[in-house]
């Protein structure tokens, strides 16, 4: 039964590893069909060669099958070995994944993998051959017509459903990946030494697996003992002219929120940024008022075609800046955002009032899909790792989105255009234009270096008013100059801006290409551009 029971454990730590990567790699090479392109391949190979290898080591050299204590011996090293995979790949990845990103995200990405994955599923998924040799030493002749295989991967498999489980639910929500990582290897080292000492099954060379035992489970604890010394050696970290320090840190199943907050400037004030998976999503002065040009454009842009607006949906809270930005101007908000580790940095950190604002944690999509409150103006601020989610940018979507409009309502979006691949954006407008026929764009002037920016839609299902005049005096200096010429030039769409463009359904995406391609290219400028403090997740 305990080596069954081992069978289980080791099942889990393969699907651990596999989501933990996923949250490691996504804010050096995003979220896209290359990370998990990679894991999945990755794993597979690494599969497939370890129960290839533990067949070959459990028939022998030359037909001659090894021993019952050489297979036991054999079956227990292989934890520790993965263990110490693991730990190797921790001491590396902080500092060795920033420089795969910026050499080249897909092959960085795959490498990365390799780094996490290979050698520990390669030496875990061996044991399910070894195992299966073992019973079937164990056994007379006859007992076991499959030799125990069906029952040995089906304990395994279980046993990742289970590491699933407890890696979303009982790791992810209350450790750094960094540690729930290095947990897992502390419990796959311990696995030999149960073995050995909690079991009457003879093992032959006790001592050389006592040895890496102890030498893996030295080092994971040791290393997740001291994870935020050695981690920690990477901050304070310089951008921006300015140097940052790690306030906080928020963990959900959704991902990582981190609070940076810089040192005093001479003033004697201080800024803070919302930093999540690999973005910069909002920086706030001192006083919690929002430095991005984003927070303030949302804003004008719903009063310059609604001026007599009393209520809002904004889709997608971030640290609040939008909706509280609202809420101040006597505005009745409602915000709704998946993520609750969100909110608790918005309300703990950026000054979320949630008195003033109603707040609903759930899914957009499910959200719009059961919306008929005829809000005049819905703004949508949905972003995860490098864009918006595909399934949000759907004509479905857009369908469902006009529900939660009234009569003469407009939906005020922040998007993300690249200049030099313009194809991902064009998919966007096209699909957009189906459902709301009348959309007019607007982007900030940054000059002809700027090539991947804000850009501001704003659309309707029937003829849009002349804007009217947007209130600056609450805008920073830095940014009213830039936001009143933008208000100045709105650009209605033309063939130019949908060239190429494709309408992108749930059921049918042939865009997913391009929007890939777009996703690599932004995620490439934010790799080279931060430091790999920030990017450590």
């Amino acid at each position: 039964m305990l080596l069954q029971a081992i069978i289980f454990i080791t099942g889990g730590a393969i699907l651990a590893l596999e989501l933990l990567a996923s949250r490691i790699m996504t804010p050096y090479f995003g979220v896209s069909l290359y990370i998990w392109s990679g894991i999945l391949s990755i794993t597979l190979v690494s599969l497939a060669l370890g129960y290839w290898a533990g067949g070959r080591l459990a028939a022998g050299k030359k037909g001659r099958a090894p021993q019952p204590e050489k297979l036991a011996f054999l079956f227990a090293l292989m934890p520790g070995l993965a263990a110490l995979a693991i730990v190797a790949a921790c001491l590396a990845y902080p500092y060795l994944f920033t420089q795969l990103a910026r050499l080249d995200l897909v092959l960085g990405a795959f490498s990365a993998c390799l780094i996490l994955l290979c050698v520990p599923l390669l030496a875990t998924s061996a044991m399910n051959p070894l195992l299966v040799a073992i019973r079937l030493r164990q056994s007379t002749r006859g007992e076991l017509a499959d030799a125990g295989a069906g029952r040995v991967f089906f304990i395994s498999t279980i046993g990742s459903g289970a590491g699933v489980l407890v890696t979303a639910f009982g790791l992810i929500p209350y450790l750094s990946n960094f540690a729930a990582t290095l947990l897992v290897a502390a419990s796959l080292a311990v696995l030999p030494l149960i073995l050995l000492f909690a079991t009457s099954v003879k093992v032959a060379g006790r001592k050389p697996l006592v040895a890496t035992a102890a030498v893996a489970l030295a080092a994971s604890l040791g290393l997740l003992a001291g994870a935020d010394a050695y981690t920690g050696r990477m901050w304070p970290a310089s951008y921006g002219g300015m140097t940052w320090q790690r306030e906080a840190s928020y963990r959900s199943l959704f991902g990582t929120i981190k609070v940076l907050k810089s040192e005093p400037l001479e003033n004697g004030q201080f800024q803070r940024i919302y930093f999540q998976d690999g973005l910069i999503q909002n920086m706030v002065d001192g006083d919690n008022k929002s430095m991005s040009l984003y927070t303030y454009a949302l804003e004008a842009l719903s009063f310059a075609y609604r001026p007599a607006l009393r209520s809002a949906l904004v889709l997608g809270l971030g640290a609040g800046m939008v909706p509280m930005r609202l809420a101040g101007r006597g505005l009745d908000v409602t915000t709704v955002d998946i993520d609750p580790a969100s909110l608790r940095a918005a309300t703990e950190v950026f000054g979320l009032d949630r008195g003033k604002i109603r707040t609903h944690q759930t899914d957009a999509r499910t959200f719009v899909r059961s919306c008929n409150n005829g809000y005049p103006v819905v703004i949508v601020d949905l972003f995860h790792g490098d864009g918006v989610p595909e399934y949000l940018v759907t004509r479905d979507f857009f369908h469902d989105l006009k529900r939660c409009l009234g009569p003469d309502g407009i939906a005020v979006f922040n998007t993300f255009a690249d200049l030099d691949y313009p194809r991902a954006y064009a998919h966007f407008l096209t699909t957009l234009r189906a459902e709301f026929p009348f959309i007019v764009l607007y982007r900030p002037d940054y000059g002809p270096a700027a090539r991947h920016l804000n850009s501001f839609v704003v659309a309707g299902s029937k003829p849009l008013p002349t804007p009217a005049g947007a209130e600056m005096k609450h805008v920073p200096a830095r940014h009213s100059d830039t936001l009143a010429a933008m208000l100045r030039a709105p650009r209605p769409l033309d063939q130019e801006l949908l060239e190429h463009g494709r309408v992108i359904t749930d059921a049918r995406n042939t865009a997913a290409d391009d929007l890939a391609a777009s996703q690599i290219i932004h995620r490439r400028s934010v790799v080279q551009a931060l430091p790999a403090a920030f990017l450590l997740n």
